[in-house]
């Protein structure tokens, strides 16, 4: 039987610092599964989290981030519906024009009051732990099991 591990992923929520309330960007996807998402992708063979996360930032949004902490890791089993998958997710900064591009069909900013509800992936839960971070510096409970 062949050994199976989860496949390392970021996400990046990304601040626009030059914009008042600092909103964050999230991509339409232009690939399975559709919907909004935080900006992420896959590790590369060879590369730290921090270089994935810049990358990915740069390659869906255009935009030259700033980590500013490595916020938390979610690990669900069934956080993909294409395979497991692990996300480190970071809290980065940006200023700049933000354009759709790579794998987002397309992209906007959103306060916390605007964003859409249903995103793919588990990202409406990881939205909701930075957005009661950020508002109340409650950090997430971390989920034992699956």
């Amino acid at each position: 039987m062949a050994h199976r591990n989860p496949t390392p992923t970021v996400d990046i929520i990304i601040e626009m610092r030059d914009r008042p309330h600092r909103p964050i960007v999230l991509i339409e996807r232009l690939n399975p599964p559709h919907g909004w998402a935080i900006p992420g992708g896959f590790v590369d063979y060879g590369e730290s989290v921090e270089a994935a996360a810049q990358r990915e930032a740069l390659e869906e949004t255009g935009l030259t981030v700033e980590l500013i902490e490595q916020f938390q890791v979610y690990s669900d089993p069934g956080r993909d519906p294409r395979q497991h998958t692990l996300s480190v997710v970071f809290i980065a900064t940006a200023s700049g024009e933000p354009e759709a591009q790579d794998d987002a069909k397309s992209l906007k900013l959103f306060s916390p009051w605007e964003v859409p509800q249903h995103l793919c992936f588990d990202h409406d839960r990881i939205l909701k732990d930075y957005w009661n971070y950020r508002f109340y510096q409650i950090r997430p409970r971390l989920q034992i099991g699956n």
